[in-house]
């Protein structure tokens, strides 16, 4: 009788366990058949079902060349007239903090590809031929480079020859009527740009204003998990001075007591994944704002700038990688690696 009761005990349990495997089989072919309906084979799905992109992996390592010459450091010399390192220990990087040497042996060996995005809409194509041609000359010279270039008029794109492992893609988007709708509409582009192209394709991204020209070395000493840009207007004024937006209602609202510096919306970059996070969030507040029929002041610059409070830069580049005019002159500056064209705004923008 007690062998019939194991053997009847046995039994049931071995139904129930095969109804367990017969159900996960039955998830499995569930979930293979979403996979092939609508996901990629580079995405997967979290635990909660969020379907996030698989990023490229990291393998930073500082390590030199084993013989390589550079001047010796020094802890006691450097940059007096400036600070070279932020209160939360992010390092600002300036013109004699860094040796181009030993930086480039670092970073060269690790095979990294760097996207760049630009926007050339409307009058701005006119731009085009400068930025890339004097990029070619300065920026991330011997790595990698994809450039991006948005523009409602591809047709009008001059053709400049772009080196060795460097690359031009061109992506057509709508023409606007008003400049700020195209400072709005470009942290959804990035976004989508990560999300779909880039996730795990490049090493890191810059996103640049087309309206730029390179003078000077732009290098491996810009790259960060996180990394914004010094406004070159504001870099050296106190806080109550920043044309944050100081309207409540806004989600880039900062109030005057707050504030560390003001970051240029025309230059920032980072990880893949950390930019995304960045322009993800700032497309989500410039929707509400816009819901709330709230325009922020400088549009997506001062919700990068609210951003860059509440998540700070890993590291912060000197107004030499975003300067106003290479006329212009100024006693910090020692070099001029990237500055706005003078232009008539009125001339080029499709409004006031």
């Amino acid at each position: 009788m007690l062998v019939r009761q194991n053997v009847l005990i046995i039994v049931f349990f071995g139904m129930v366990l095969s109804g367990f495997i017969y159900l996960n089989n039955i998830q499995c072919i569930c979930n293979q058949q979403i996979i092939e309906q609508g996901l990629k084979c580079n995405q997967q799905i979290t635990e909660q079902g969020i379907i996030k992109p698989k990023w490229k992996p990291k393998i930073i390592e500082l390590r030199s060349s084993p013989g390589l010459l550079y001047n010796k450091p020094s802890v006691v010399a450097g940059r007096t007239d400036v600070a070279s390192v932020s209160p939360w220990s992010a390092p600002i990087i300036w013109e004699g903090t860094f040796d181009s040497t030993l930086i480039d042996s670092i970073y060269k060996q690790q095979h990294l590809t760097i996207a760049t995005t630009v926007f050339a809409l409307g009058k701005y194509t006119r731009f085009v031929k400068d930025f890339l041609e004097s990029a070619e000359q300065h920026y991330f010279v011997g790595f990698r480079v994809h450039y991006y270039l948005f523009t409602d008029q591809p047709e009008s794109i001059p053709k400049v020859k772009i080196g060795e492992n460097r690359s031009l893609t061109i992506e057509k988007v709508p023409t606007m009527n008003r400049w700020q709708d195209i400072s709005m509409n470009r942290m959804e582009k990035l976004e989508k740009l990560i999300e779909n192209e880039l996730f795990n394709e490049a090493d890191y991204i810059f996103c640049l204003d087309i309206d730029g020209k390179f003078y000077g070395r732009w290098g491996a000493e810009t790259l960060g998990r996180l990394v914004g840009v010094l406004h070159p207007w504001l870099f050296n004024v106190p806080r109550n001075q920043f044309t944050y937006e100081r309207r409540p209602e806004s989600k880039a609202y900062i109030p005057v007591e707050e504030g560390d510096y003001y970051y240029a919306g025309a230059a920032f970059g980072g990880f893949l994944e950390d930019v995304h996070l960045l322009t993800k969030t700032c497309r989500e507040h410039l929707k509400i704002d816009a819901a709330n029929s709230i325009e922020a002041v400088w549009q997506e610059e001062s919700h990068l700038n609210k951003y860059f409070l509440l998540n700070k830069p890993s590291k912060l580049l000197s107004p030499e990688y975003m300067w106003r005019d290479v006329n212009e002159k100024s006693a910090l500056i020692k070099i001029v690696r990237y500055t706005n064209v003078p232009k008539n705004y009125a001339e080029v923008r499709p409004n006031p």
